[in-house]
């Protein structure tokens, strides 16, 4: 009986044993296939991205625009297109000029095809730190929102949809260059190049789901107080 015993028990223990050893590869086996996704994930979602501002590079060089549209990408990861305020916008001004209408018709239509509607776009302004003051721009704040709004309605007016953008104003407060050397003299090159406004193109989401404010009392509170008030 000792040895049936014994036999008995050493077989439960090398199912134990063998149950265990499947569990872990099954573990590990999970986290190399979540690995594997993941990666592939992030594989398909860099190549689409490089394609998109391949895409994009291609338009402003059809357009001959290159010297105007400087594409990049920024910190996060987002694609970057940096347009020059002189040659899209009339000086002091947040009207399009006409030669720029052609450039963000061709960027509007890469943005915009089926394979980037997951991508979502912010237009930032930003000016010189010269004052502006006039009854539609009383100041650099009014005219870099304005502007960055001129490129959001731009694309919403050709059929992009609205929830796939934003627009910000900077005004003078984020320099490319400084406006100034010390002595506080103006360097008009460098005033030149912080006119702009920037395209920021990810994949982040930009609006999340708004919760309402609700009052903390219930509405049997409400209805106990009207009474009081008869």
């Amino acid at each position: 009986m000792g040895t049936y015993a014994d036999a008995i028990t050493l077989l439960m223990a090398f199912f134990v044993l063998f149950f265990s050893i499947s569990k872990v590869d099954l573990d590990v086996m999970d986290e190399v296939a979540k690995g594997m996704s993941s990666a592939i994930s992030k594989e398909e979602r860099e190549t689409k991205q490089e394609t998109l501002k391949k895409n994009i590079k291609d338009v402003v060089y059809s357009e001959g625009a290159e010297e105007v549209v400087k594409i990049a990408s920024d910190a996060q990861g987002s694609i970057t297109l940096e347009l020059d305020g002189g040659a899209f916008f009339k000086a002091a001004s947040a009207e399009l000029m006409e030669q720029a209408i052609p450039v963000l018709e061709g960027i509007f239509q890469e943005i915009n095809s089926d394979l980037y509607l997951n991508f979502n776009i912010i237009a930032e302004g930003h000016t010189d730190d010269d004052p502006i003051s006039t009854p539609r721009y009383p100041s650099n704040w009014e005219l870099s929102s304005n502007r960055a709004s001129t490129v959001v309605r731009f694309f919403i007016s050709n059929g992009m949809k609205k929830n796939r953008l934003r627009a910000i104003g900077y005004a003078d407060t984020q320099p490319k260059l400084p406006n100034r050397d010390a002595s506080g003299a103006p360097i008009p090159d460098n005033m030149i190049a912080n006119r702009r406004i920037i395209l920021r193109i990810n994949r982040q989401p930009i609006y999340e789901e708004i919760r309402l404010p609700k009052f903390r009392r219930k509405e049997g509170d409400k209805k106990s107080n009207k009474t009081q008030i008869n």
